[in-house]
């Protein structure tokens, strides 16, 4: 495996440490800002935002200034919201501190590209490997994020403002590391010639599942994660324990990536999503067993493996789908339908758990978690030959 692989995977791991560490302070920061309780999760959904917005001029940028440059603009929009979100906890400013996460957001979402970054560096054969291993480095966030979070978290007088300097850190390291990488230029990854039109591309079968996985794996994760540290405080959990279940569930969705790959080349994509949408399901159910703090743990676990089995194969599918010179605008079509679809999400987390509750929610999930089997047994059942018919 190239020595650029494991790089981008080491910008893996400190773009999500920061993600964990926003994931564990953002909604309780908004609880304490926002005008009411309904708008606690707005930062989280504000920084999903931010993402949705980045995805397509991100793969646009790449394409005509390459994956580097594009990375390490992305690190900058990181650091300079990082100062956004700083200057609004000093002045408790809510509106200031959705502008900080907004553009926190943007750098995140060009940090999201790493793991295509990571096939255009790996051999063919290697491809799902690479993408495995640069998704491994959330395992180091994992155990960082949470321990940036809990130790950061009341330094200085202003809470959570040290959060935010754990994060700038972050970033700045990020950019030491790009520093050193080398990436292939953008006129040898997305090629010459004349692309299809982009509905020819959106209509393939294969494009539609992949799509729709890491839609509804990603979309579910997310509604649930982000709701946990609200529904963990309303039940009187302690913030270290809140702390501990979002590790454990950022550990399962990650881990599994060092095998995924091995496990997609042998069973196929189609059916690890099918395995994953069912762990998605079983995540769901979980969470109508009890609200103490090892029913959040297993609930978050089985959420994080249903995470990793339907995105990370989804993303192997995605890269089936189209020619180099089509590569940008694929890439970006997908990466705007899944991340819009995570940012209505994290607004709806905040709603829907104070008002519903965990139980609840998280039953409403099971059917949404069940929709990519749907698709692919529609898809599988059009594929099949017709009976012939028999006449007397």
């Amino acid at each position: 495996m190239p020595i650029t692989v494991t790089l981008l995977s080491l910008c893996q791991a400190l773009l999500v440490s920061g993600n964990i560490l926003l994931i564990a302070v953002s909604p309780l920061i908004g609880a304490s800002l926002a005008p009411s309780a309904n708008w606690s999760t707005a930062p989280v959904a504000t920084q999903w935002l931010g993402l949705m917005c980045a995805t397509i001029p991100a793969s646009l940028i790449m394409a005509r200034l390459g994956r580097k440059r594009g990375f390490v603009l992305g690190n900058l929009l990181g650091l300079v919201g990082v100062v956004v979100a700083i200057q609004a906890l000093r002045g408790q400013h809510f509106a200031l501190f959705l502008l900080a996460t907004w553009l926190i957001g943007i750098g995140i979402g060009f940090g999201q590209l790493y793991r295509f970054a990571a096939v255009e560096a790996a051999p063919a054969p290697l491809r799902d490997r690479a993408i495995g291993l640069v998704m491994g480095g959330g395992v180091l966030a994992a155990f960082f994020g949470p321990w940036l979070a809990r130790v950061s978290r009341e330094l200085g007088e202003v809470p959570f403002l040290g959060s935010f300097v754990g994060l700038g850190a972050l970033y700045l390291v990020a950019l030491l590391v790009l520093a050193v990488t080398r990436l292939p230029p953008a006129t040898r990854t997305h090629g010459e010639g004349t692309p299809r039109p982009l509905g020819e591309i959106l209509r393939q079968p294969t494009f539609v599942v992949a799509v729709m996985a890491a839609l509804i794996g990603y979309g579910v994760m997310n509604l649930a994660m982000t709701a946990t540290p609200l529904a963990m405080a309303s039940v009187g959990h302690h913030f270290d324990h809140v702390a501990a279940t979002i590790q454990w569930h950022v550990v399962a969705m990650f881990l599994p990536s060092f095998f995924t790959g091995h496990l997609t080349a042998r069973f196929g994509a189609r059916r690890m999503i099918v395995a994953g949408c069912l762990l998605l399901a079983a995540s769901a159910l979980a969470a109508q067993v009890e609200a103490g703090v090892m029913g959040f743990h297993i609930a978050l676990i089985l959420l994080g493996l249903g995470w990793n089995f339907t995105f990370l194969p989804a993303t192997g599918l995605l890269t089936e789908t189209y020619r180099p010179v089509e590569k940008a605008r694929t890439q970006a079509a997908n990466e705007f339908l899944v991340f819009s679809t995570v940012a209505v999400t994290a607004l709806l987390a905040g709603p829907l758990v104070s008002q519903l509750g965990w139980a609840t929610l998280n039953a409403l999930l099971i059917p949404l978690a069940l929709l990519p089997i749907a698709i692919l047994a529609w898809q599988r059942l059009a594929k099949a030959p017709a009976r012939p018919h028999i006449s007397d």
